[in-house]
């Protein structure tokens, strides 16, 4: 049953405060002296915020009650259950844990997220057979895109390097079948979809960024001509799945997902960034815009239940890129205000009572199995919750 508390209970309150305590203490932290004016002083200087408290707890969290040190990767769900913990190798969502350790560390310097990167970075390589080349293009840009950004966090070339070789391998999907586009997986060259074309324009820019070279800055220019032309509509926005799934050459209008919308938004926020163009700002505001109508509760604002596997990331991709074009564009005040009602309400009413794990519904309380991308996308939200703050 959904439930529309949105303020947090006192006992979720002595939960934040609690844990936070832990896992400061469990790093090497310190609590102040009591008595000490100067230390109370500076600690009330350097409390963080309540979301950030909340981010603190789910990344403790995730690494808690996910993280398999033996394989260097995070499990399927928690609990684990035989085989289905490492089975099977959902390398995607793998991708997005690089993403949230990296907000983690970008977030509070803790040296504790580096490590885990590391692990991670070697899980992954081992687990993949050597390298990080997949069979899904769009698999493949989540982790350039995850790569790259903990290289840009971390200066460790080594996660630049597995981007780059990613991205050449990316550029290898692109065919004019359908007018052009990059194929969704490489045993289906003539499907092509959002999934991997919208991140790859976001991809080509950020790598551009990186190197200065034209032609990267050329393929997120002609990617981002090919997602607009076939796959968004252009009277309201809408960002539409795919094209040419079944071979008739028919695009998938009825399938309309969160995550489609957020990467496309992505994109124009980072083409916009980088040529001033005011279009692909225009653009990604009016994907934005469309929210409202095809995706958010009327009543609630509420982003909407997508089911758990894959669909259970859908939410946390969209709010990301949400956070990204409230950071270009600060008047976006409904769209902030969206990211705390989401927020909000996942911490009352979508969390464990005694556990930061999240359901796939934002409003109600979870399973008793809490798969990764479902927790993936709560700790996305928090973390999103924390930059939206700062931007007031």
């Amino acid at each position: 049953m959904k439930r529309k508390r949105i303020m947090i209970t006192a006992a979720a309150t002595i939960l934040v405060v609690a844990g936070l305590a832990a896992w400061q203490l469990g790093s090497g932290g310190s609590t102040p002296t009591e008595g000490t004016a100067a230390t109370v002083e500076t600690a009330q200087k350097t409390t963080p915020s309540v979301w950030a408290e909340r981010a603190d707890l789910a990344q403790k969290e995730l690494n808690s009650s996910f993280w398999n040190e033996d394989r260097g990767l995070f499990n399927n769900a928690t609990p684990c259950i035989d085989q289905q913990c490492d089975n099977p190798f959902n390398y995607w969502w793998l991708a997005h844990a690089v993403d949230v350790l990296t907000d983690g560390y970008e977030r509070t310097g803790d040296k504790q997220y580096v490590t885990q990167l590391d692990k991670l970075y070697q899980g992954l390589l081992k687990r993949n057979g050597g390298d990080f080349i997949n069979d899904y293009y769009d698999d493949m840009e989540w982790m350039a895109l995850a790569w790259l950004r903990a290289f840009d966090a971390t200066g460790d070339k080594r996660y630049q390097e597995a981007a780059m070789t990613l991205w050449q391998d990316i550029q290898t999907g692109w065919n004019d079948e359908v007018g052009g586009g990059i194929a969704w997986r490489k045993s289906q060259t003539d499907y092509k979809n959002t999934p991997a074309n919208a991140p790859a324009i976001i991809l080509a820019a950020r790598v551009y960024n990186h190197t200065k070279a034209a032609a990267d800055l050329e393929w997120a220019k002609k990617l981002y001509d090919w997602q607009k032309s076939h796959l968004v509509d252009p009277d309201t926005g809408l960002v539409w799945d795919g094209i040419n799934r079944q071979g008739d050459g028919a695009v998938d209008k009825n399938w309309m997902f969160t995550y489609g919308q957020g990467v496309f938004i992505g994109a124009g926020v980072e083409l916009y960034q980088i040529t001033k163009e005011q279009q692909y700002l225009d653009d990604a505001r009016k994907t934005a815009g469309n929210l409202k109508k095809d995706f958010l509760s009327p009543t609630t604002d509420m982003l909407p239940f997508e089911d758990g596997g894959d669909a259970g990331l859908f939410k946390g991709i969209l709010v990301r890129y949400i956070g990204e074009l409230i950071q270009v564009d600060p008047t976006q005040k409904d769209l902030r205000q969206m990211l705390f009602t989401n927020a909000d309400t996942l911490w009352a009413d979508g969390k464990s009572e005694d556990k930061a794990l999240f359901s796939n519904s934002w409003d109600q309380t979870p399973d008793e199995v809490v798969e990764l991308s479902t927790e993936l996308s709560g700790i996305m939200l928090l973390e999103q919750a924390v930059l939206a703050e700062k931007e007031k």
